[in-house]
C-alpha cells in the first residue's frame, strides 16, 4: 500500500490559489458580519446598507451561507472590514458587551445628534469610515 502524503495538494496556480484565499476570507467576513449584525440588532434594511445595497435575493444567499456568487468587489470588502473595525473599537472601549453593542443605537454629537447607526445606513462608503474614524480617535485619545 503507497504511503499517503500528509502535505496539502498544491493549488494548480497561483490565480487560483489567491481566489481560494479570497474566498475563504470573504466568507468569514461574512459570517463575522452576520453576527455582528445579530448582535446590533440590525434590520434587514440596515444590514442591506451597510453591505452597499446588493439585491435582497443576494443579500439571503449571502445570510443563509451561499456566498459562492459573491463579486469579489473591493467594496464590499471595504465595508465588511469598516464594521468589523467598528465591532473591534467598541468592544475594545467598553468592558460590557451589551453596552458596546447599544452604541451605535444612541445619538452622538460626534454625528450631529444622529447614532452611527444613522450615519451607517446612509450606504455609503464614506459613512462607515466616519464611524471608525471616530472611534479610532477616541481609542487614541486624539
Amino acid at each position: 500500500m503507497p504511503a499517503v502524503s500528509t502535505k496539502p495538494r498544491p493549488f494548480r496556480s497561483e490565480r487560483s490559489r489567491e481566489r481560494g484565499i479570497r474566498d475563504n476570507s470573504l466568507a468569514a467576513g461574512m459570517r463575522a458580519f452576520f453576527a455582528i449584525a445579530d448582535k446590533w440588532g440590525l434590520s434587514t434594511d440596515e444590514a442591506i446598507a451597510l453591505l452597499g445595497h446588493p439585491s435582497r435575493s443576494t443579500f439571503y444567499n449571502w445570510k443563509n451561507g451561499h456566498i459562492g456568487q459573491v463579486a469579489h468587489s473591493f467594496d464590499l470588502a471595504s465595508r465588511i472590514s469598516y464594521v468589523l473595525g467598528i465591532f473591534k473599537a467598541l468592544e475594545i472601549l467598553y468592558q460590557r458587551p451589551e453596552l458596546a453593542d447599544r452604541w451605535v443605537r444612541q445619538p452622538n454629537k460626534a454625528f450631529g445628534g444622529q447614532s452611527a447607526m444613522e450615519r451607517m445606513r446612509a450606504g455609503h462608503m464614506v459613512d462607515l469610515a466616519a464611524v471608525r474614524n471616530y472611534l479610532d480617535s477616541v481609542r487614541g485619545g486624539r
